[in-house]
């Protein structure tokens, strides 16, 4: 089943940090099959507040995205990132096609 990397990232304190980060993550996500399908951008709020960015990472099963975040590869960039901003991040699967909302009460 598909499983996603999010995250909510409320505040980044901008510097060079981001650059290294952003510019070594893609390779980290390749042996995984990660895919950002969605990296920032402008968001429309219709309820509440929403301050900051979100990022969704899609990725085969949820194996695959406990590999890649306990990967040496992404371990040796993660604290650029929780260094230098605040941010929370969940891994979640996602659900099989068709589905419906009643499905979550069985």
């Amino acid at each position: 089943m598909t499983a996603y990397a999010v995250a909510h990232m409320r505040h980044a304190t901008p510097g060079p940090w981001m650059a290294d980060y952003l510019g070594r993550i893609d390779a980290t996500l390749t042996p995984f099959g990660g895919r950002f399908v969605v990296h920032g951008g402008a968001v429309e709020v219709v309820e509440n507040d929403w301050p900051g960015h979100l990022i969704v990472i899609e990725f085969p099963d949820r194996q695959h995205v406990r590999g890649w975040y306990d990967s040496p590869a992404y371990q040796a960039i993660l604290k650029l990132r929780t260094d230098n901003s605040d941010s929370d991040v969940i891994f979640v699967d996602g659900v099989e096609y068709p589905h419906k909302a009643t499905d979550v009460l069985d």
